[in-house]
């Protein structure tokens, strides 16, 4: 049985930075149903189908920006993330489900497109009224 995910749901994890719109792979992750080092093994395997514009690691300023702003994992200490957060851009996005091997992902890959449709994913999070995170 297929649940969709609510569009709020996805659209408060569309973040602004360096002028993209984009998803943390920690969010993607938690969407697919796997864990984000498996989410990220994966694009690594594929890393040929990840270049830039569908796919960067946020700086270490970048990243304590977003720590900061909406608490994630800190890179060092107490279980924190031991890599860079990669963050996808839409085209990114499309392509992490085609290289996903779920049938979870094949429906994120639905939901995720229902709501570029609906509220256009370059319009930030919750619409253009609501830039959401930006970091320059």
């Amino acid at each position: 049985m297929s649940v969709q995910v609510p569009r709020k749901q996805i659209e408060q994890t569309i973040l602004v930075i360096r002028g993209h719109r984009v998803m943390l792979d920690a969010d993607l992750a938690k969407l697919y149903g796997v864990t984000t080092f498996n989410l990220n093994k994966a694009v690594k395997r594929n890393s040929d189908r990840f270049p830039e514009d569908f796919m960067f690691r946020l700086s270490a300023r970048e990243t304590a920006v977003l720590t900061f702003q909406i608490g994630i994992s800190k890179l060092r200490g107490r279980g924190g993330r031991r890599n860079a957060v990669c963050v996808f851009t839409e085209q990114g996005v499309a392509m992490l489900s085609s290289v996903s091997r779920s049938q979870r992902a094949i429906r994120r890959k639905e939901d995720l497109t229902n709501v570029r449709n609906n509220a256009n994913m370059g319009q930030g999070v919750g619409g253009a009224e609501d830039p959401g995170c930006v970091l320059s």
